[in-house]
C-alpha cells in the first residue's frame, strides 16, 4: 500500500482537497432538493421520493468494499476524478430524465460517484496525516461537506422557482456544472512513497476481522446515524415545505443554517475534544441531536425551525470526523481504506434502508414522522457511545481515544488531537 505523509508539500493538499470536496458535496447538496422537486413534478408521493433518495445509495452499497480493497492496494488520488465525473453526469442526466425511474437511476450512478470521491479522499487524509493531526485534518476535511451543503441548497432554493419542473431541471444542470469544477483543486494532490509487502497484507486482512476489531461496529453505527440525519433532512424538508406552505428558497435557508452550524461545529472541535474527550462528545451530540430531530415533527413557525436546524446542525457535526478517526486508528494499518470503505457501506446501508423506512412512515403518519424515527436512531448512537470500556474506566484527558465512541478505548499517551 502507498503511504504518505503530511511533510511534503505541507498541508496545501488539504486544503486542494477542501477545495474539491466543497464543489462536490456543493453539487450533490444541490441536485437532492432538485431532484425531489423535480420528482414531485412528475408525479412522485412520499413513498417515491423515499425510494429515489434510497436508489442514492444502492449502487455505491456494492461497491464501497472493492473500491476500499483496490485503494488499499494502490493510489487514492485516481478515485477522486472518476468520482466528480459520475457526480456531473448524475445532475446533468437527472436533469434531462422524463420518468421517476430513470430519475432513480441517475440519482443511483450520483450517489456512486461521490463515494468514489469519499473513499479516495478520506484515504488521503488517513495516509497524509499524523496519528496526532487526524482529528484536526478529518474535522477539516469534513468542512469542505459542510461548505457544499451550505452552498448547495441555497442555489437550489434560487433556482427553483414557481414552476419547480422546469427550474428544478436547470438546476440540476448547474449542479453537474459546480462538480465539475471540483476537478481543478485535484492535480498531484498525493504525495506518495512506497511501502514494500503493505498491499500484499492488506490482501490477508479479512472483512470479518475488521468489523471485530474493538471500536470498528459502533464507529460504523454513529456514522450511519448521523448521516441518515442529515440526509433525510436534506430529502425530507422540501417535503415538509410543501405540505407546511413555506417556499423553497425558505427550505434551501434552512438546509444551509443547518450547514453552516456544522461548520461551525468543525471549526472548534479539537478544543471541544480537549474539553470534553471523545466519548463524552459523542454521547452528548448524539443525545441532542434525537431531541432536536424529533422536535422537527412538531407543528413550529419557521424562526423555530431555524433554531433548531442551527442546533442540530452543530450536534450532527461531531460524529462524521470522529468515526473516522476512530475507524481508522482501530484498523490495522494496512487496512485502513477497506475499513474506511466498510464505515461508507454503513452509511450507504442507512441511506438505503432510512429514506425507504421514511418513506413508508411518512406515507402512513404523515411527513413529519421520519425526524421522529431519526430520533431515535441517534439515541441508539449515543447509547453506544456511553458504553465504557472494561474496567469502567471513560475517556482520558491527554491520550487519543482508540476506538473511543464504543468505549473500548485504547488509550496511547500522549496524542490529544491537538494541532
Amino acid at each position: 500500500m502507498p503511504t504518505a505523509t503530511s511533510g511534503p508539500g505541507g498541508r496545501g493538499w488539504l486544503l486542494r482537497l477542501v477545495i474539491a470536496f466543497s464543489f462536490a458535496q456543493g453539487a450533490v447538496s444541490m441536485a437532492r432538493p432538485a431532484v425531489s422537486y423535480r420528482a414531485l413534478s412528475l408525479g412522485a408521493d412520499e413513498r417515491a421520493i423515499g425510494v429515489i433518495a434510497g436508489v442514492y445509495a444502492l449502487l455505491p452499497l456494492f461497491a464501497a468494499v472493492p473500491l476500499g480493497r483496490r485503494t488499499d492496494h494502490g493510489r487514492c488520488a485516481p478515485l477522486l476524478p472518476v468520482g466528480v465525473v459520475l457526480i456531473a453526469g448524475g445532475c446533468a442526466l437527472s436533469g434531462t430524465a422524463g420518468s421517476l425511474a430513470a430519475m432513480a437511476a441517475w440519482s443511483g450512478v450520483m450517489g456512486l460517484g461521490h463515494l468514489c470521491f469519499v473513499i479516495g479522499a478520506q484515504s488521503l487524509v488517513a495516509r497524509q496525516s499524523a496519528p496526532d493531526e487526524q482529528d484536526r485534518n478529518f474535522g477539516h476535511f469534513t468542512i469542505g461537506a459542510s461548505l457544499g451543503q451550505l452552498t448547495g441548497p441555497l442555489a437550489a432554493g434560487a433556482l427553483i422557482g414557481a414552476d419547480t419542473g422546469r427550474t428544478s431541471a436547470f438546476a440540476l444542470l448547474v449542479a453537474a456544472a459546480v462538480a465539475a469544477v471540483a476537478l481543478g483543486s485535484l492535480w498531484r494532490i498525493e504525495h506518495v512513497r512506497a511501502a514494500g509487502g503493505a498491499a500484499e497484507r492488506a490482501a490477508k486482512v479479512p472483512v470479518l476481522g475488521i468489523l471485530r476489531t474493538r471500536g470498528v461496529p459502533a464507529g460504523i453505527f454513529i456514522s450511519l446515524a448521523v448521516l441518515s440525519a442529515t440526509d433525510i433532512l436534506t430529502a425530507y424538508l422540501p417535503v415538509v415545505g410543501e405540505h407546511r406552505g413555506i417556499a423553497p428558497a425558505t427550505v434551501g435557508l434552512l438546509l444551509s443554517l443547518r450547514a453552516a452550524a456544522t461548520i461551525a461545529c468543525r471549526l472548534v472541535m479539537t478544543p471541544l475534544i480537549g474539553l470534553l474527550g471523545r466519548t463524552a462528545l459523542t454521547v452528548l451530540t448524539c443525545g441532542l441531536a434525537a431531541l432536536l430531530c424529533a422536535g422537527v415533527a412538531l407543528p413550529l413557525p419557521v424562526w423555530a425551525l431555524g433554531v433548531m436546524l442551527v442546533l442540530l446542525g452543530f450536534c450532527l457535526g461531531v460524529g462524521q470526523p470522529l468515526s473516522m478517526t476512530t475507524v481508522v486508528q482501530a484498523a490495522p494499518d494496512e487496512a485502513r481504506s477497506t475499513a474506511l470503505a466498510l464505515r461508507l457501506t454503513g452509511n450507504r446501508l442507512g441511506q438505503v434502508a432510512a429514506p425507504a423506512s421514511a418513506g413508508l412512515i411518512a406515507g402512513v403518519a404523515g411527513v413529519a414522522a421520519p425526524f421522529v424515527m431519526l430520533g431515535a436512531l441517534l439515541l441508539v448512537a449515543a447509547g453506544l457511545g456511553a458504553r465504557k470500556r472494561p474496567g469502567g474506566a471513560g475517556s482520558l484527558r491527554g491520550t487519543e481515544e482508540r476506538a473511543g465512541p464504543d468505549g473500548t478505548d485504547r488509550a496511547e499517551p500522549g496524542v490529544t488531537g491537538r494541532s
